[in-house]
């Protein structure tokens, strides 16, 4: 079977040069205006009108105009731009696939906020902050506010491949692990809940770990009522997308203590304006949308496409990160 793969990722040289070599016997095209941000729809072009394969950020308008794709994967693990019934629906009709990259950004996504877990929960940043400032030798302080992370509560909000990785990476510290998700059948080692027991869990849990993807849905569902729900103290780590969560709401909760802490990977807008009250809001911990970095990223994306199609080539069935 030979197909026309259409790519508009702007890999590294190593990541080019195995995803060409690794194509025989297809026809591989690359759009004359590459991105490297996935954040990015690509840009209308020409070569995308032969394509029966997609790999990159191509425009969802422009996937669903041309009936002959069959099959579109995205390198990341988010698609909000995609996450709507339109597009779905109409690939399901017409039998294309839709995967994303989740698989490739779960451990490093996972590693992050575990680190930072680690990290708020031993005084790590409250010590380098000494270092960087007045050097005073809080050794009562620090020690009196080391806490470990055995046996505490945690919530997921949305339990996909990279809340299943943090599950795994968590389940040795014998926390309390509780997800939300639609679909409320049980998993080892966590409690599914349903969306009307998030109030009584937040009441109850030391860390709140946001995943949620963009979507209708979503928007600020980190908001000022379930900000005020939380356990007096709780930590909250947001790796999913900014728009999720409120963040005037977040800066509030911040400055009347009822959040202990914030770690903060994604926002509403980005870059993030120095301007924004987030940069010195008490307790605030920023990092610029990296948590999903590795150094090989490219090249594990190219590797991850080449697993799913050979997967596509043999029916689909066992293509990862699957949505459609």
């Amino acid at each position: 079977m030979s197909l026309t793969i259409w790519c508009n990722a702007a890999l590294s040289a190593p990541a080019e040069r195995l995803l060409v070599d690794g194509l025989p016997g297809h026809r591989l095209i690359f759009a004359e205006k590459r991105s490297a941000s996935v954040l990015v729809a690509g840009a209308s072009d020409a070569g995308f009108k032969e394509a029966d394969v997609v790999f990159g950020q191509p425009d969802a308008a422009e996937c669903l105009r041309l009936a002959r794709i069959r099959w579109v994967a995205v390198t990341s693990a988010g698609y909000g731009r995609y996450d709507t019934p339109e597009f779905l629906e109409a690939f399901r009709a017409r039998g294309s696939a839709f995967t994303t990259s989740s698989t490739v950004f779960a451990e490093p996504c996972a590693q992050h906020v575990l680190a930072m877990m680690l990290a708020l929960g031993r005084q790590l940043l409250a010590s380098h902050a000494e270092q960087l400032g007045a050097r005073q030798w809080k050794f009562f302080e620090h020690r009196a506010e080391s806490v470990l992370l055995n046996g505490q509560t945690v919530l997921l909000l949305g339990y996909g491949t990279i809340a299943r990785r943090l599950a795994e990476m968590l389940a040795p510290f014998g926390v309390k692990l509780f997800a939300v998700r639609r679909k409320t059948h049980s998993e080892r080692g966590v409690h599914i809940i349903s969306e009307d027991r998030v109030t009584a869990v937040l009441a109850e849990a030391d860390h709140i770990v946001n995943l949620l993807p963009d979507n209708e849905a979503s928007r600020n569902y980190v908001n000022a009522r379930r900000l005020g729900a939380c356990k007096p103290g709780a930590r909250f780590y947001n790796i999913g997308r900014g728009t999720t969560v409120d963040e005037r709401a977040l800066v509030q909760a911040l400055e009347s203590g009822r959040l202990g802490a914030a770690y903060l990977d994604v926002f509403a807008e980005e870059p993030l304006p120095p301007s924004n009250p987030l940069w010195t809001a008490p307790n605030c911990f920023i990092t610029p949308h990296t948590a999903g970095g590795r150094s090989d990223q490219d090249v594990a994306l190219v590797k991850h496409f080449f697993a799913n199609l050979a997967a596509f080539e043999k029916g689909g069935d066992a293509m990862a990160d699957r949505v459609v």
